[in-house]
């Protein structure tokens, strides 16, 4: 099963950056996620991605039909077929798109085995966002 959230497709609009590549929606406030990303952007393959700082961008959100608390409970890539993957899934579509790392998306889709990865992930961002905003949830101010 393809983990996909059950928002409509987002089609790219003619002349943005982002129409046609997957594009990455991370925190770029949380220090393990900013550590994480600024390695995937060193890589072979990040400049054909588009990396969105929710931190920094949180108007383009709405562009995109996503809502900060949302965004931030979950890891997001918009793919190129403007279908969303999320958690276990939004990794491997990144990983995807990284040659030295696309033979872990391949092995981890292979072998079925992000459903696991899924409840793994989702333990771990239920936890990441309790330490980041205190409560669990996170709002317009960042708290």
């Amino acid at each position: 099963m393809h983990q996909r959230q059950d928002r409509p497709p987002v089609a790219g609009k003619s002349g943005e950056p982002g129409a046609g590549c997957s594009m990455v929606f991370f925190d770029g406030a949380c220090p393990l996620c900013r550590r994480e990303i600024a390695h995937y952007r060193r890589r072979r393959g990040a400049e054909g991605l588009v990396w969105i700082d929710i931190a920094q961008e949180d108007a383009r959100l709405a562009d995109f039909g996503l809502v900060r608390a949302t965004a931030m409970a979950r890891f997001h890539v918009l793919d190129r077929n403007g279908q969303w993957q999320t958690g276990a899934w939004g990794f491997a579509e990144l990983w995807s798109r990284l040659p030295a790392y696309r033979w872990l998306a391949r092995l981890l889709r292979g072998l079925r085995l992000l459903p696991l990865l899924d409840c793994a992930y989702t333990a771990f961002a239920r936890w990441r966002l309790q330490r980041r905003c205190g409560t669990g949830t996170y709002d317009s101010q960042g708290h």
